[in-house]
């Protein structure tokens, strides 16, 4: 079973940047399509940006320019590079990790960094 672990959250000024990371326990991490979502008090969880196995990339509008995901496969981590940080992106951010077998959708969160941006 695969475990995620968030890091880096944190209180930033407007501006400023913060580079959260997630780490994967298990072996098949290569394989994983990895998605960093956010989630401000009252609202709904909202994907921010995902890297696919195949390392292509797909970012929300709101963050696009400001944000670069990564992952490095050796390491078993995904990073999301957050630059040029707004108030608006105050959030608790998870990590996700999803992959197939035998057709079966497979889906794991961690359990979520705290950003605080002040204006």
């Amino acid at each position: 079973q695969v475990q995620l672990v968030e890091s880096g959250g944190g209180l930033v000024q407007a501006g400023g940047s913060l580079r959260l990371s997630c780490a994967a326990s298990g072996s098949i991490f290569s394989i994983l399509a990895m998605s960093w979502y956010r989630q401000a008090p009252g609202k709904q969880r909202d994907m921010v940006a995902t890297i696919t196995a195949g390392r292509r990339r797909n970012y929300a509008d709101s963050v696009k320019g400001r944000f670069t995901i990564s992952r490095d496969n050796a390491k078993n981590t995904v990073y999301l590079q957050m630059n040029s940080l707004k108030p608006e992106d105050a959030a608790v951010y998870y990590c996700n990790a999803r992959w197939t077998v035998l057709s079966v959708l497979n889906s794991v969160w961690g359990q979520g960094t705290q950003v605080t941006v002040s204006s």
